[in-house]
């Protein structure tokens, strides 16, 4: 472990740290951010969900070797330090720490939407707060308690898409349900240039990946690092082609980005309206275990930067049970965001707050990368051998990664609904580069960046 973050419990499971990554993958991406993807792209949204799954597995295969080697919470952040540069290293793990918080946000807007059938008097920022509550409790528990919770928090929507995949799919395959793959316009409606802009709705998909590097730094060992890698991109690779696949072929595309999640949409298509009220209850389970993981990843960016000295010191305190209380607390901000947001322009909280997220999240991937070449050039052939996992395509594949990640990015600005993430990603380095400076002149300045100690 990282030195810099010593406290911290190493407690959690190979299938705990998969689930992590899989609970804040599988939120409001697919659940209910597929339907604007599909609109765009119509049945043509597959092959952008396998692009989508492509870029992952550089990402996911670049970080499984690096966390193998040196597991922390910082991860990524403390990759890019030792690899390439302090500026690196503070812009990843801030501008990530950023991108998740906003991300919670995102999450409790969707599941404060799903509760309208239910209760459409209650307005949607009662239920963030009731949720926010519950959010923070959870996380209060030791790391070995909160990662068998999201466990099987995670796993009820694992079991549920896998059930949707099969189910669809033998609608389909039966004949029960018109295929509709080419109709209303062909598989490309909009021209196969769509299926390409889209990519950035899968990546926010798969966004979440990381998290099996954040959470190494309390992982049981190396082994379990590399395993929960393998499971983690397996399941999210199967699952999300796999529910693209099902949706349009099941759902007419055009009804897609109708306001509910395209799973509901799809089991009323199939005639079958009370499987479209359990999938609504599990698309809240979804969006409440993907904000669950991604504050707790988010506490773990915090106190990360904290221990490194950009960050008060007392945020990277830990109490008796190893969990960074303050860190915690603050990282719900994002909650506080939404609310704000989810008022004043309530039509296109959701939209906002995602693309505003993806491009820090792309930006921890960017920064990832790099430090997986450089790190692939220092690192010797017996150490490389003797690795729990490689990547077959080595530095080539995060090469190539960098490079995709970066034209599913800038495409961004051809899409309508998610070019606010390319009109802010050169301001958002740039805020993130002047706070670097700041925080840089205060770590110099201020004694005792040493690891703050456990309470």
């Amino acid at each position: 472990m990282n030195e810099q973050e010593q406290g911290l419990r190493r407690e959690l499971s190979a299938r705990q740290m998969a689930m992590v990554a899989v609970g804040g993958s599988i939120g409001t991406g697919l659940l209910l951010g597929s339907g604007y993807a599909i609109s765009i792209a119509g049945p043509a949204v597959i092959i952008s969900y396998v692009i989508s799954a492509l870029i992952c597995w550089t990402v996911a295969m670049a970080l499984g070797e690096m966390s193998s080697v040196h597991p922390a919470a910082g991860s990524f952040g403390v990759y890019a330090e030792l690899y390439l540069n302090p500026w690196a290293g503070f812009v990843a793990r801030c501008g990530y720490w950023f991108s998740v918080v906003l991300v919670i946000g995102s999450e409790l807007i969707a599941a404060g939407t799903y509760m309208r059938p239910w209760f459409p008097k209650v307005p949607v920022v009662a239920w963030m707060v009731v949720f926010g509550v519950l959010l923070l409790l959870v996380n209060l528990f030791p790391v070995k308690s909160y990662g068998s919770f999201e466990y099987w928090f995670a796993f009820i929507k694992v079991l549920t898409i896998f059930l949707f995949i099969v189910i669809g799919a033998s609608l389909l395959f039966a004949g029960k349900v018109p295929t509709q793959y080419v109709s209303d316009g062909g598989f490309f409606p909009h021209g196969w240039g769509a299926a390409l802009l889209v990519a950035s709705f899968g990546l926010y998909s798969f966004l979440g990946i990381e998290m099996v590097a954040v959470s190494s730094g309390e992982a049981s060992s190396g082994k379990a690092v590399s395993k929960a890698t393998r499971m983690a991109f397996t399941m999210l690779a199967l699952l999300y082609v796999g529910a693209m696949a099902v949706l349009v072929g099941v759902m007419p595309w055009k009804h897609a980005g109708d306001g509910q999640s395209p799973f509901v949409t799809v089991f009323n298509v199939a005639g079958i309206p009370a499987a479209g009220v359990i999938m609504n209850l599990v698309v809240l389970s979804a969006a409440l275990s993907g904000a669950n993981a991604t504050l707790y990843v988010a506490s773990r960016m915090l106190f990360s930067l904290a221990r490194c000295g950009y960050a008060p010191q007392k945020v990277g305190v830990l109490n008796t049970h190893g969990v960074p209380m303050r860190a915690l607390l603050i990282s719900m901000i994002g909650i506080v965001a939404a609310i704000v947001v989810e008022l004043k322009a309530s039509d296109n909280a959701y939209l906002y707050i995602i693309n505003t997220a993806l491009v820090g999240g792309m930006l921890a991937w960017l920064i990832s990368l790099a430090a997986h070449i450089r790190f692939r050039k220092t690192i010797s052939p017996e150490q490389l051998a003797a690795l729990p996992l490689r990547s077959p395509l080595g530095a080539m594949g995060s090469k190539l990664g960098f490079v995709a990640v970066t034209a599913a990015v800038i495409a961004t600005a051809w899409v309508p609904r998610s070019r606010v993430a390319a009109l802010c990603a050169g301001p958002y380095l740039i805020v993130l580069t002047v706070l670097y400076f700041v925080m840089r002149k205060r770590r110099a300045t201020t004694p005792g960046t040493r690891p703050a100690p456990s309470h």
